[in-house]
């Protein structure tokens, strides 16, 4: 059986992305820092489902600093999800901590794995590398213009990614996820946020006025697409991984309002810098080369999602949030 490293396995994407190599046969280790920017609590029980599977291996390290030879023996693969998430949060004197997680880290992963040639990296990327954007709608060749630091980082990760691939021959995939939800989605996150202010009868905080628009991509369909890129990604290659079913903010409260049988009371707020308008991905380059087809709609996963939170107690929706 192939052997997987997962970095960042304790998070959103991370854990399912280790759930599913599981269930299709891969032996994985699982690496997380448990980086404060939400609560460990949430994490280790990201953790739960992998941890009860055979075949699951667990390590705690920061891949900025730990010795990464143990991590890296016997691995066929890298799946580098491992990053300081959010665009809001990385203004000002926390851009420290995301050089450090966001390029340091990789910078590290990629000397590492410079030296193992038979070893496939799939680096997770963002839409956040694209900003605006011309249209709304970006093809992998459009423009790289950033409007926040945190874009800047994965753009920075991307050009990292492709010298080691350019200079060292490293069998890498990027991949550009847009907006991905779903069961476990963080905490910070919109529709974690929009669910437990429906579930706890508060107020939903809306940025800005609430039209801008996002290509929603649930977790499962990134997760298939992920494994797709090990497996048929083209050494050098770069995807964008989207849902196909744009929607307003001011959309989705209305879908999870009916879900769940809630009246939403909104509170609009002011724009955040670094958020684009609108983001949508052209996928047609997923769908030749990786087989990507979106299989959850936007309808069917809020369902979902909102499921999974109602099932839960108010502390285990995302922790200690107040």
């Amino acid at each position: 059986m192939a052997r997987a490293l997962v970095t960042g396995a304790a998070g959103f994407i991370g854990s399912h992305l280790a759930e599913r190599l599981l269930a299709g046969g891969w032996r994985v280790r699982g690496i997380d820092n448990f980086d404060p920017y939400y609560d460990r609590a949430t994490k280790e029980r990201n953790l739960a489902g992998p941890r009860s599977a055979e075949g699951f291996e667990w390590r705690e390290a920061d891949l900025a600093s730990a010795d990464l030879a143990p991590l890296l023996e016997g691995v066929d693969c890298v799946f580098h999800l491992a990053a300081r998430p959010g665009v809001r949060l990385s203004w000002g004197e926390p851009f420290a901590d995301y050089v450090r997680a966001n390029l340091l880290a990789t910078q590290r992963l990629l000397e590492g794995l410079a030296g193992r040639p038979g070893t496939r990296l799939v680096f997770a990327s963002s839409s956040s590398v694209y900003g605006q954007g011309s249209t709304g709608e970006n093809a992998e060749s459009a423009p790289l213009r950033p409007i926040s630091p945190y874009g800047v980082t994965k753009v920075a990760g991307e050009a990292l990614v492709s010298a080691y691939h350019e200079s060292h021959g490293l069998p890498a995939v990027m991949l550009r996820y847009f907006t991905v939800y779903g069961p476990r989605q963080r905490p910070d996150m919109a529709m974690n946020r929009f669910l437990r202010a429906l579930l706890e009868e508060r107020e939903i905080e809306i940025y800005g006025d609430g039209r801008q628009t996002r290509d929603f991509t649930y977790v499962a369909d990134i997760v298939e697409a992920t494994v797709s890129a090990a497996e048929r990604g083209r050494p050098g290659g770069c995807y964008n991984l989207g849902g196909g079913t744009p929607a307003s903010v001011l959309e989705v409260i209305e879908i999870l309002a009916r879900t769940t049988g809630r009246t939403p009371r909104r509170r609009f707020t002011a724009a955040q810098p670094g958020d684009p308008r609108a983001t949508r991905a052209d996928v047609s380059l997923a769908r030749a080369e990786l087989a990507f087809r979106p299989r959850v709609g936007l309808r069917e996963g809020l369902e979902r999602m909102a499921a999974w939170m109602e099932a839960r107690s108010p502390s285990a929706i995302g922790g200690d949030q107040t």
